[in-house]
């Protein structure tokens, strides 16, 4: 019997013969942490009686989600990642370089057939990359920064193959909440995720990290996509000059299969308070919105915010409405500028914040108050999510938010493009 994706790399990196349900110990390639998991991992480490990194040219921290810290509490735990990187010599991204899931892949550090853990839950964001990225504890990534190895349970796969083509008015994001929708939030637990089929091929690499970065929210521990051209390109761009891209074989052995055609797919809104309360656009149309928020490690990027641009060109956000856009890294900001995207953006009325997670964890920036409603690109929509429990989140794609703050409810984008 034939290997999938996850079996091959797993494989590759434990050194062994490896099948699905297996416990297996295996070196990682590239650690990472984030403000919000580093000081525990730092915490571990001391306790584990650390006294060096195994390898620090593997490890990275990252300050995106409270950044610029927003109180003097957090600004302590910022300079205890900020010694500890001096300390051991690990790459740190501080304030206003952008976020981890974005920085990553845009730096290199991340390949086709790597293995890496975050301490933050949508690392499986890298499987677009065709790279097995998991989500870990603070723990067991201290764990792994001290040894340079941790345990694995081999995950069964189910494979999911995306065919047909996207609508006009049509995203990734909105094949990702259809995704989760179709899975449900517990629906792929501890599963990988293999994501396939001629739409994928048609994304871009933009829209490819929307919908990996969206796996999380089945339960699935990774999600990861073949490699292709585009993948190929997109390393090269980005510092990576050789490497070897993973397929799964002919006879790989998945729990199931699940087909999406996606040819008469619209536009979907997740429903507060799960992700996967995912409607047809047509069902919400006309919910009055008080914010609108483009940006997060799901949709941050550059396409987001052309696609939005594009929609906003020459329009105002309503009156009494908020539109909040925050870069997902200091290059994508850069680039948007370059393109006249974020004038656009200011003279409809946006909010740029800087770079990093901006509203979306709800510590700082772009907090609702009580009872309004936020439509958002953001991956979750969580009672309390963007901090406070008494407002309601809306998911959507970035060209959803931007039509829907034109008109100040949930509009079909499509009348807009």
């Amino acid at each position: 019997m034939g290997k999938t994706l996850i079996e091959k790399i797993l494989s590759f990196h434990s050194g062994k013969d490896v099948r699905s349900g297996e416990i297996v110990l295996a070196k990682p390639t590239f650690l990472m942490a984030q403000d919000g998991t580093a000081p525990l991992v730092i915490k571990s480490f001391n306790d584990l009686s650390g006294e060096k990194v195994f390898d620090s040219s593997k490890v990275s921290f990252i300050i995106d989600h409270n950044s610029p810290s927003p109180n003097q509490g957090v600004s302590a735990l910022h300079k205890l990642m900020r010694e500890f990187a001096r300390k051991h010599n690990i790459k740190l991204f501080d304030i206003g370089e952008g976020i981890c899931h974005v920085l990553l892949p845009e730096n290199g550090f991340v390949k086709c057939g790597d293995l890496v853990i975050g301490a933050d839950s949508h690392t499986p964001t890298y499987g677009a990359l065709n790279a097995a990225s998991f989500g870990v504890g603070s723990t067991d990534l201290a764990i792994a920064l001290y040894t340079g190895i941790l345990w694995f349970r081999v995950p069964e796969t189910i494979r999911i193959k995306f065919e047909g083509k996207l609508p006009e008015g049509v995203y990734s994001k909105d094949m990702a909440l259809f995704m989760v929708k179709k899975l449900t939030a517990k629906g792929a637990i501890y599963k990988s995720l293999e994501i396939t089929g001629e739409t994928i091929s048609s994304l871009s690499m933009d829209g490819r990290f929307t919908i990996c970065n969206l796996t999380t929210e089945t339960g699935a521990k990774c999600g990861i996509m073949e490699a292709d051209d585009k993948t190929i390109e997109y390393l090269k761009n980005h510092g990576v000059e050789k490497c070897e891209p993973v397929f799964p074989d002919e006879d790989a052995e998945y729990e199931k299969t699940v087909e999406i055609n996606v040819s008469n797919l619209s536009p979907q809104i997740a429903k507060p308070h799960t992700v996967d309360n995912v409607c047809d656009i047509e069902e919400v149309e006309g919910i009055e919105i008080h914010q609108g928020f483009i940006g997060t490690c799901t949709n941050g990027r550059v396409e987001d915010f052309k696609i939005a641009a594009k929609i906003l060109k020459g329009k105002k956000v309503k009156k009494g409405v908020r539109l909040i856009c925050t870069p997902g890294s200091k290059r994508i900001y850069l680039e948007c500028l370059k393109k006249g995207y974020i004038e656009i953006l200011l003279q409809a009325g946006a909010c740029i914040t800087n770079p990093g997670c901006g509203p979306c964890v709800g510590t700082h920036q772009g907090i609702p108050s009580d009872g309004e409603n936020v439509i958002s690109t953001a991956n979750r929509n969580f009672k309390g999510r963007m901090g406070n429990q008494n407002a309601f989140i809306y998911l959507a794609s970035p060209a959803t938010v931007a039509a829907s703050v034109i008109e100040g409810k949930i509009t079909d984008p499509r009348k807009y493009i």
